[in-house]
């Protein structure tokens, strides 16, 4: 068979779910045999997706491809309609790494080992199907299903107030699905013709005020996953209480989806609304970059401090998504990934110290670094990351952002005066409280009431190979920034050039009072004005 017209993707989403399934038929007392079977059916799902996007994806197209569409249910119009576009691939293959290491991650896990490793591959299938899905009902479908075993990891195999946390992470993700339930619909209904094929509803005429309403519905249920303010009180207790791989995913995937939905909803299908709701985003991504840096300097808890620091690091995301500009979307895009891996291995690391240490309570330890020499340096590089050090993949992702929203001649120059020196005070704060961290774990006197081995403390060769996974991209995209932009490019110029079509039309609308003050309506010549017009067709 021709690889380009075998469905990898149906593939991809559906041996995770299969193989779990098949779980409770494996025979095996201790989980040995179990954990084994989920580390190779994770494995064997990534590599087939670096298969099918190194021989059948186009990295200089910008439409979607590995387009599989079936007629699944349809009584009620839902399809399975996958494929994938510079947006969703380079996340896909996100997910299938930082899944992949957090099964490796959980080889320690003894409490109900089946059902553990049942879960992180439901899941995983579960998580892709998000980021491929073309059909809004099984967009939806596949995000409620992710919801359940993130609760089951979370309530069952957490810390002292697991049950406290998973509730909270339950009842505000699912009250949030249902505004894309309600949003959905109302767009799906929208018209002379009933569909929830997600290509056709983004090139219906809405109303703009029914649009706006759209808007901010996908926007409350996007942005509780971001996170954004003040949507993001679930966070730090869940990443609080969740086991190290149950945190690394939260972190690396979960958080991401949020950001992908934002993209793909909110400014590829309701570009009209978005020129109204685009300041927010920025005045909310500040916020975010402030709050959470202060929040995350507050804490003792070494994974809740790491928790604040992602609903910061998501803030830049916000302004990248608002800025309209083709580095800033790139930036958001890459800050997403980029955030996915540092996140994920400094709450692996989080996990290793843990298992050592038996708290996470950063006053109870200190003087670690001399019986966790290799921990303390691995840490160290994953806090240069998340502080932007230039050479990591966080100084790009951010210096892009930054970039794209000072050069954009959508907003006023003092509203991004405003915007570009807020975020800065963030980017201050982001070393303080890091390497604030690292000194109280690992510096100063060792606290009397831990009882470190010095010969089987230090990270051991399972945990160094997990790390480094995730450190050398890190590095890698920090040095030579195209390995994951030229995954995306020509996806974010498309989506800037369709975001900024609209443009034209609203400068000559006359803008409300308050965005009089912060917005300024770019003047395109008409010859820019038809150039972004052949773009966008």
């Amino acid at each position: 068979m021709n690889p380009t017209q075998f469905p990898w993707l149906t593939a991809i989403i559906l041996l995770p779910l299969v193989a779990a399934l098949a779980i409770p038929l494996i025979p095996d007392k201790e989980g040995k045999t179990v954990r084994w079977y989920g580390l190779g059916v994770a494995f064997t799902d990534f590599a087939l997706m670096i298969y099918a996007f190194w021989h059948s994806y186009n990295f200089q197209s910008s439409t979607f491809q590995l387009v599989e569409n079936y007629s699944w249910i349809p009584q009620l119009g839902l399809n399975w309609s996958v494929a994938v576009d510079g947006l969703s691939m380079p996340l896909v293959l996100l997910t299938g790494l930082i899944n992949t290491l957090a099964i490796f991650a959980a080889w320690k896990v003894t409490n109900k080992p089946r059902l553990f490793y049942g879960l992180m591959l439901a899941m995983y299938s579960a998580q892709l199907g998000v980021f491929v899905a073309q059909d809004l009902l099984l967009f939806f479908l596949m995000w409620e299903i992710e919801l359940v075993p993130v609760y089951l990891l979370i309530s069952i195999w957490g810390g002292p107030k697991r049950r406290y946390a998973a509730t909270k992470f339950i009842i505000y993700t699912a009250a949030a699905s249902i505004f894309i339930l309600i949003a959905g619909f109302a767009m799906a209904f929208s018209g002379d013709n009933v569909t929830f094929d997600m290509a056709t509803l983004g090139m219906k005429e809405y109303p703009k005020a029914f649009e706006l309403l759209v808007y901010a519905g996908f926007l409350i249920a996007f942005g509780v996953k971001l996170p954004i303010f003040p949507l993001h009180t679930w966070l730090p207790d869940a990443h609080g209480e969740a086991s190290a791989p149950g945190s690394m995913i939260l972190a690396g995937v979960l958080l991401k989806m949020g950001g992908y939905a934002l993209i793909r909803f909110n400014v590829e299908m309701l570009p009209n609304a978005h020129v109204t709701f685009a300041p927010v985003l920025a005045i909310l991504g500040v916020v975010n970059i402030v709050y959470g840096a202060c929040c995350a300097f507050a804490q003792t808890n070494l994974k809740r401090r790491l928790a604040y620091s992602s609903i910061a690091h998501m803030g830049f995301v916000l302004i990248g998504i608002a800025s309209y500009t083709e580095l800033g979307i790139s930036g958001a895009v890459l800050q997403m990934v980029s955030h996915g891996l540092i996140a994920a291995s400094l709450f692996f690391l989080s996990g290793v110290t843990y298992e050592r240490t038996h708290t996470l309570m950063m006053d109870k330890m200190g003087g670690m670094a001399k019986v966790m020499p290799r921990t303390f340096a691995l840490f160290t590089v994953g806090s240069m990351a998340s502080l932007a050090l230039p050479g990591m993949s966080g100084f790009v992702g951010e210096l892009m952002v930054f970039i794209g929203i000072a050069t954009s001649d959508v907003y006023s120059s003092s509203f991004k005066v405003v915007v570009v020196l807020l975020s800065a005070v963030g980017v201050i704060l982001t070393p303080i409280y890091l390497l604030s961290m690292l000194r109280q774990v690992f510096y100063g006197n060792q606290s009397e009431e831990l009882h470190l081995d010095a010969v089987i403390a230090d990270v051991k060769p399972r945990e160094l190979f997990i790390t480094a996974c995730l450190l050398l991209p890190i590095i890698g995209i920090g040095f030579y920034p195209k390995l994951a932009t030229q995954t995306y490019d020509v996806k974010t110029i498309e989506l800037a050039a369709h975001a900024r079509q609209v443009l034209p039309v609203v400068a000559h609308q006359q803008p409300s009072s308050l965005y009089s003050r912060l917005v300024t309506a770019p003047t395109l010549a008409s010859s820019e004005v038809e150039s972004l017009v052949n773009i966008s067709k």
